[in-house]
């Protein structure tokens, strides 16, 4: 819990392997005591330790840069192009100068003769558990081309169902932004110049006037106050919940419970759950040490912990379908096609169809929410505005029928 509490930053790290070679690399960490434990248990010993600057970052590497990646290096080595050489082409070919750097690292690791999935350990804020242990078990069975096709898939996957859920979300959160700023300048600038207009009127205003310029006196008093409680309000909840555990569990219980939004979430869990542990399973990984990847890929509190309750009864001897059930999270239909896989053997087959079905259902969900929500929107917009606008036109109106 502390170490999630405190703040991590990137520190540049250089020491010895086991056979004496120097090494070097990058990890996202707490403190310099932390980078050096980590290191230690990896059997390197570690000569020199330092924070990178702001000014050493040339670039930010995304998810999305991580899975082009992974797409290029496994055509190459189907295409029977050598692994060093393909990180060559790879790395040089990038248009990210970072992306190129820890490109050119991992070469540099692999050249010295620490496997591909260790080099890839050393950069976990890059690569994580999931990545590693298929990369590792590719290395171990001579299939890595294959494996990193399977892994290249299942990234691709993932980021479209991430890029699904965001925009379902993003025109929604994007047009609350733009309705609050517009209604902010009309409360302070507009509704005054009428109050200033009726100051003159001599006859009493109607109540949805009187209610509409009381809450633009509010507004230019207190607009500071409201944009600043408003901004420390939205950065304290992000702060708050990138760093507390808690934090993260009843807000993941939440969205699992909105109206709409979160039978779309649930869709997009369970197919990141299907998806994870049929590569994995493919890939010939037990499926107690699958499921720990699995968890982490989930991306929801609710089913992190489902998934190690499953992990549990399955190492005591239950089955995956069992096991299923009585974690009460998923589908009927996910339980009876898992049921099928398990009792055919073609369990990996099963889910990939589970995922399959689970992300064209958010495919048709989004689609659906994006039709239904822009009349909506339009509706609430009229509302709000229109509303406004009127309030501060009765006494105009009225003015017109005394004359």
């Amino acid at each position: 819990m502390a170490a999630t509490a405190t703040k991590q930053v990137t520190y540049l790290w250089e020491g010895k392997d086991k056979k004496g070679k120097v090494i070097k690399g990058e990890m996202r960490a707490a403190g310099e005591s932390f980078v050096n434990a980590t290191l230690r248990r990896q059997g390197i010993f570690v000569t020199k330790v330092k924070k990178q600057s702001g000014f050493a970052k040339k670039g930010k590497i995304t998810d999305k840069d991580i899975t082009l990646f992974t797409r290029q290096l496994a055509t190459m080595m189907k295409a029977g192009v050598p692994l060093l050489q393909a990180f060559d082409i790879v790395g040089k070919g990038h248009s990210n100068p970072a992306v190129a750097k820890l490109l050119g690292d991992i070469k540099a690791d692999v050249e010295t003769g620490s496997s591909l999935s260790t080099s890839f350990r050393k950069y976990p804020l890059y690569f994580d558990n999931l990545f590693c242990n298929l990369v590792g078990a590719g290395e171990q069975a001579g299939i890595l081309d294959t494996l990193l096709d399977r892994l290249a898939t299942y990234k691709e996957k993932i980021q479209a169902i991430k890029g699904k859920i965001k925009s379902a979300l993003f025109y929604p959160i994007s047009i609350i932004v733009v309705a609050f700023v517009i209604t902010a300048v009309i409360m302070i600038f507009v509704i005054p110049a009428f109050k200033s207009l009726f100051d003159g009127f001599g006859a009493a205003l109607p109540a949805p006037t009187l209610i509409v310029m009381a809450m633009s006196d509010f507004f230019v008093k207190w607009w500071w106050a409201i944009f600043g409680a408003i901004g420390f309000g939205i950065w304290f909840f992000f702060y708050t919940w990138k760093r507390s555990e808690k934090m993260q569990a009843t807000m993941d219980r939440l969205m699992l419970k909105l109206p709409i939004f979160g039978d779309v979430i649930r869709k997009a869990t369970i197919a990141r759950f299907a998806r994870t542990l049929a590569t994995m399973f493919a890939a010939g990984v037990p499926l107690v040490e699958a499921l720990d990847s699995v968890a982490g890929a989930a991306g929801n509190r609710v089913y992190f912990d489902a998934t190690k309750r499953i992990q549990s009864e399955i190492s005591t001897g239950t089955s995956l379908t069992v096991a299923m059930q009585n974690a009460q999270v998923f589908p009927n239909m996910v339980l009876q096609m898992t049921a099928i896989g398990e009792e055919s053997g073609a369990l990996d087959s099963m889910l990939s169809k589970v995922a399959d079905f689970y992300e064209a259902e958010v495919d048709d969900a989004v689609a659906a929410l994006s039709s239904l929500m822009e009349p909506i929107i339009m509706v609430v917009l009229g509302v709000l505005i229109g509303g406004l606008v009127i309030a501060m036109y009765l006494p105009i109106f009225k003015m017109g029928s005394v004359v």
